[in-house]
């Protein structure tokens, strides 16, 4: 983990590496509570049995879980020791690339691309490519927008 003592330290860090997260594991477990939440219980996500005969031969990770896997990975990525609060403020463009198979091991390398001094705080806008372990493909790239206050 990555830490910073003071949020306007990010500013020199614009167009670097700030961090890469801890692996986590995408359980069909994890699958299956995300399908409840959301109502999106597609074939490919919860049905291991029809999923082996399907395209991708096992079930897969919804996008939209993925995606959802960002503020886990950024906790374990970075850390700003003066900041009180953060939250999102939204995304920009956002790409699933390669599937999420059910077992695999995924983590996040985040890169700074703005720093927008607020008032109390800042704005930074972090292009977030998510890897899978063992393959060459990232399975999302994000662009994200959050708000830091100190």
């Amino acid at each position: 983990m990555k830490t910073f003592e003071h949020l306007i330290e990010m500013q020199a860090m614009v167009g670097q590496n700030i961090g890469t997260s801890e692996w986590i594991n995408v359980t069909q477990e994890r699958v299956n509570l995300f399908a409840d939440a959301t109502g999106d219980h597609q074939w490919i996500h919860i049905d291991p049995e029809r999923a082996a005969k399907g395209p991708f031969g096992t079930t897969i990770a919804h996008g939209f879980l993925t995606l959802s896997l960002l503020p886990e990975m950024s906790a374990s990525a970075m850390e700003v020791l003066d900041t009180r609060m953060g939250v999102n403020y939204g995304l920009g463009k956002v790409r699933f690339p390669a599937p999420v198979p059910v077992g695999s091991r995924l983590r996040g390398h985040f890169k700074l691309t703005k720093y927008e001094p607020l008032d109390g705080g800042a704005q930074l806008t972090v292009e977030v490519t998510m890897e899978r372990e063992g393959s060459d493909k990232p399975v999302c790239v994000a662009e994200s927008l959050a708000r830091r206050y100190t």
